[in-house]
């Protein structure tokens, strides 16, 4: 008999552990910290830096004719409050884009000015947002 109790003990402990923040709240206990089930990033080894290659994580590759940051009262600014767009400020913003080829054809094939990655290419090149640098090799 006691054995029983002592297991009956040991189950009601475990699904008391297996509650969820939710059930805790109803119940007016504060929720749980959350569980650490993978290792920490900072922990993490990398073989070789990220990114790179002339690769975007974020679209393609585009040639810009010019690559200014906005809240200056350049010409950019003009351009973006006609478009109602809102950019904070030190954003860097390309202008006049096109993608650029990997293989060789179209507009963008061979980029005489700025190769970058843009995280917004939304406005049909006119303007695009948040560039940075590319080292793009076709």
């Amino acid at each position: 008999m006691r054995f029983a109790s002592v297991l009956a003990l040991a189950v009601a402990a475990t699904v008391v552990s297996a509650e969820t923040n939710a059930e805790r709240m109803v119940r007016g206990l504060p929720p749980m910290a959350p569980a650490r089930r993978a290792t920490p990033v900072e922990g993490a080894k990398r073989s070789a830096p990220s990114g790179g290659g002339g690769q975007c994580n974020t679209g393609s590759t585009q040639c810009c004719d010019s690559v200014t940051k906005s809240g200056y009262g350049t010409p950019l600014d003009d351009l973006l409050s006609l478009m109602s767009i809102d950019v904070p400020n030190d954003t860097p913003c390309g202008q006049n884009c096109s993608p650029i080829s990997a293989f060789g054809g179209g507009k963008g094939a061979n980029c005489n000015q700025q190769p970058v990655c843009c995280e917004d290419n939304s406005y049909n090149g006119l303007v695009n947002i948040g560039c940075s640098p590319s080292t793009f090799v076709p």
